[in-house]
């Protein structure tokens, strides 16, 4: 096990030190925000698009991932949510909107900056369908499910038109377009033209190194100082319990080893940016969230090759 655990800490090192150099330019060399937030954009409108179109432009020759691995994860997510309101009311004395916000960081994984590369990297392209599905519908549930939460919190009652905004949100976000238009694709079975086919490889190969040094540099702008004790328990319920439960639900449903160990892999990944938003957006548990970012992403650095390693035994 020791020297498998050297093995795949060996493969993600890189990718952190990445993370680590993007942190370093944007807290110490002080590269602007502006600057993080062009790079970002570049990986999340073209990188990432380009390299999941072009993988899944060859759909139709990839083994397919079971579907099944959909109730496995978000299963997991709805319990792990659950526990999470219930521990942060009984420790921290949270109101409704805070314990959803608290929750909703054990559960909101960085896929796209982080998961998608560290899959492709130690997993391969093999694994890439199975983190499309989860990338598809991940952004879709859980934004609706924290909405849900924070509005009944307030007014005893869903709203509607926040769950459209998120529907739309989420059918024109250009990595869901990319998933959705290379799988069309590879549905027809045609081979992309030459020049097309290798200018998507050079663009999408770019994704890996750029998105997690777009990551690092994101994590530059947060502080980790603010609501410390929340945002630790933040981690431990996103480190340990996210993945001990996604596991659990994938052994019992039965899913094929492939699909349970990239679930698991993602579910380790850090919390995700995506609810720092939420905490701005309804003035929850900023500070909290942004510490958990930081320090989620430091951990992870040593839980997910850890993960790697127990699910591969």
């Amino acid at each position: 096990m020791a020297t498998l655990f050297q093995s795949i800490a060996g493969l993600t090192a890189p990718l952190f030190l990445l993370v680590l150099l993007g942190y370093l330019l944007g807290a110490w060399a002080h590269w602007p925000k502006s600057v993080a937030d062009a790079l970002t954009r570049f990986v999340f409108v073209a990188a990432i698009p380009a390299m999941l179109f072009h993988i899944m432009s060859r759909f139709s020759e990839m083994p397919r991932a079971d579907a099944s691995l959909l109730s496995a994860f978000f299963g997991a997510c709805f319990i792990v949510f659950i526990a999470g309101r219930l521990l942060s009311r009984a420790l921290f004395h949270l109101n409704g909107e805070s314990q959803s916000i608290f929750a909703m960081g054990g559960i909101f994984c960085n896929i796209v900056l982080l998961g998608l590369p560290i899959a492709k990297v130690t997993l391969g392209d093999a694994a890439i369908p199975a983190v499309s599905l989860v990338v598809v519908f991940n952004a879709f549930i859980l934004w609706t499910l924290v909405t849900v939460s924070i509005e009944w919190a307030r007014h005893g009652a869903a709203s509607w038109a926040g769950i459209g905004r998120t529907a739309r949100g989420v059918l024109t976000n250009p990595v869901v377009v990319g998933i959705l238009g290379g799988t069309a694709f590879g549905f027809t079975g045609l081979a992309l033209p030459g020049v097309v086919d290798r200018t998507l490889g050079m663009v999408g190969q770019s994704a890996v190194p750029l998105s997690l040094v777009a990551l690092g540099l994101g994590l530059a702008q947060y502080g980790v100082r603010d609501g410390w004790r929340q945002s630790l328990g933040i981690v431990l319920i996103k480190a340990v319990l996210m993945p001990v439960t996604v596991y659990a639900l994938a052994r019992l449903i039965g899913l094929p080893p492939l699909e349970t160990r990239v679930i698991t892999v993602l579910a380790a990944m850090p919390v995700g940016a995506n609810v720092y938003l939420m905490a701005e957006q309804f003035k929850v548990m900023g500070g909290p969230v942004a510490s958990s970012l930081v320090i989620s992403t430091l951990v992870a650095s040593v839980s997910v090759p850890l993960v790697l390693t127990l699910t591969a035994l």
